[in-house]
């Protein structure tokens, strides 16, 4: 059961909101960002150095991971149905990490955004490391996943970040994780604030 939050926290939180929000842009703004991405929606792209994201069927095809050097695998669909990701699946040349995520509104994807960019850089650290990190379709809970990530380790702002990967692949995050995500950009943005104040 999650804390209640007092009145002053409340208020700190409401007013840390307030002071952010002129520089974040509207859910509707960022869903016009998104859709003006003019790529077809391909089985996987390379969207940073290394780090793909992709769909289902390129999850399942072992073979075309091979080719493209996959050493690790990222799956937000973990459990859904028709996915057949497991650690037993890939066997000992993939390391995977499977997030049982749904692509719902409501669904709190924020509580993996963390773990899931730590996950991410790991990967990337690794010699030859190179990532898949995939749902179903690759454009919604994905996509999320490695936006965070971006802005997490690579200090980018939420709007900074889907103008990057929608460069390399349609995606569309569903509005509640976008909701997500503009709290996550709040939040970096405070902090970054904070440190410059120390």
């Amino acid at each position: 059961m999650p804390m209640e939050q007092s009145g002053s926290e409340e208020s700190q939180n409401f007013s840390i909101h307030e002071r952010f929000k002129p520089d974040i842009p509207s859910i509707r703004e960022l869903e016009c960002i998104l859709d003006s991405c003019r790529m077809e929606l391909n089985h996987v792209d390379e969207v940073w150095s290394n780090l793909y994201i992709g769909d289902m069927l390129i999850a399942h095809d072992k073979k075309e991971l091979r080719k493209l050097g996959i050493t690790h695998v990222l799956n937000a669909a973990h459990s859904a149905w028709g996915s057949k990701g497991d650690q037993g699946f890939y066997g000992p040349e993939i390391h995977y990490h499977g997030i049982a995520a749904e692509d719902s509104t409501d669904f709190n994807l924020r509580m993996h955004f963390y773990p899931a960019s730590k996950y991410i850089n790991k990967a990337l650290s690794v010699l030859n490391g190179k990532i898949l990190v995939h749902c179903v379709l690759g454009k919604s809970r994905s996509a999320s996943l490695v936006l965070a990530y971006l802005m997490i380790y690579h200090h980018f702002s939420l709007a900074d970040a889907v103008e990057k990967i929608i460069l390399h692949r349609a995606i569309f995050p569903n509005r509640g994780f976008l909701k997500q995500l503009q709290d996550l950009d709040i939040e970096l943005r405070y902090k970054i604030k904070l440190c410059e104040l120390l």
